[in-house]
């Protein structure tokens, strides 16, 4: 049985990190501070990690040549199954749309705080600025200010929460927002061919698919050995895309072979991440990856996050193809989308946990 929501509480009141870290640059809360077991360690050297994440270059998917379209389809298969992250070049998007939307957001979190304030994240969502998946008075929080929009279908947009300020923030998601759409489009096509299926077959499961964005601020921290930038989750939703500012230091961490890896993005790329959905619909094949951010001493960090999942309205489930009642029998039951998103969003980021929402006892 899948464990039950958390009741979202008014917690009291949390300290703003970028305000924190300005006024008290030495001195980190106990709030933030973590058990020792969870606490960031580097365990893979920078270099040699860079070195095996998976690169994919998209322009070989359009290429003429059916061997550069053959093998980029076998190394995004590798990506999906071994990593579950991977690196996108030749992805599509104008540097100018990038670099604008990155401007826009830099603007947003450099205002004054109570400018910020104008946008809250109320207990229990995940729209507007704050800190979200917070459920008690006693849990670590993350060393992170996040500003995050839903964008599509427009029925789960909070037009409220849309800053006026800066001038061309709404401007610049929007332009922003519409070629990620197109690239997680073209993505799920290349992911479903690469599975054997036909191109279309998620776009046909999907129906109106969702898409929101998350802006995360990491500010440094004088002692980024004892808190966390955002805590061990995999996401709920198919793809994440995620953009790094391109003056940022490496924050990024992935659970591979039980171990964390730091991921450095290489420049004008973006990092691509399978989410619980995908690993649900493949039965296992492609799975989310667990994944953290860990500060800085004396560097800020931010990245842009789009999340892309199938409709509220459609039911999810494994796929018939990657069902076999001797060789790979049915791991996860068929759910609604929208209640394992309300699941999501209801409970604490505790690394795969919420994926237990759909998986089938073996006991």
């Amino acid at each position: 049985m899948a464990p039950a929501p958390l009741s979202p509480i008014k917690v009291g009141h949390i300290e703003d990190v970028q305000e924190l870290q300005k006024s008290k640059p030495n001195k980190v809360p106990e709030r933030f501070i973590r058990e020792g077991n969870e606490r960031p360690a580097f365990v893979i050297s920078q270099e040699s990690a860079s070195s095996d994440i998976p690169v994919i270059d998209l322009s070989n998917f359009s290429s003429p040549g059916l061997d550069d379209f053959l093998s980029e389809t076998l190394r995004l298969s590798h990506a999906c199954e071994e990593w579950g992250f991977f690196q996108v070049i030749n992805h599509g998007i104008e540097m100018e749309v990038i670099e604008e939307m990155e401007k826009a957001a830099k603007e947003f979190f450099g205002m004054p705080l109570e400018e910020k304030q104008k946008y809250p994240m109320e207990p229990g969502t995940v729209q507007g600025y704050g800190q979200a998946f917070i459920f008690s008075e006693d849990q670590k929080l993350d060393w992170c200010n996040m500003f995050a929009l839903g964008l599509h279908p427009p029925s789960i947009r909070n037009p409220k929460l849309w800053p006026t300020k800066p001038v061309r923030f709404s401007e610049a998601l929007e332009k922003y927002s519409r070629e990620v759409r197109k690239l997680c489009e073209g993505l799920l096509r290349n992911i479903a061919r690469s599975l054997g299926v036909k191109e279309g077959r998620f776009e046909e499961i999907f129906g109106e698919a969702v898409q929101a964005v998350r802006m995360n601020y990491y500010p440094p921290c004088s002692r980024p050995d004892l808190v966390l930038g955002l805590s061990p989750h995999s996401d709920g939703s198919a793809l994440t895309v995620l953009q790094q500012s391109r003056d940022s230091c490496v924050g990024l961490q992935i659970l591979k072979d039980s171990m964390w890896v730091p991921f450095q993005p290489l420049p004008n790329a973006l990092v691509i991440n399978v989410g619980d959905t995908i690993e649900v619909l493949t039965n296992g094949k492609y799975k989310s990856v667990e994944h953290r951010a860990v500060t800085h001493r004396e560097r800020d960090r931010m990245t842009i996050v789009t999340f892309y999942a199938p409709s509220y309205e459609v039911e999810v489930g494994p796929m018939a193809e990657f069902v076999d009642d001797e060789t790979n029998p049915c791991k996860y039951r068929r759910y609604n989308h929208g209640e394992y998103s309300h699941h999501y969003v209801s409970n604490k980021l505790q690394g795969k946990k919420s994926l237990d929402f759909a998986k089938i006892s073996t006991i």
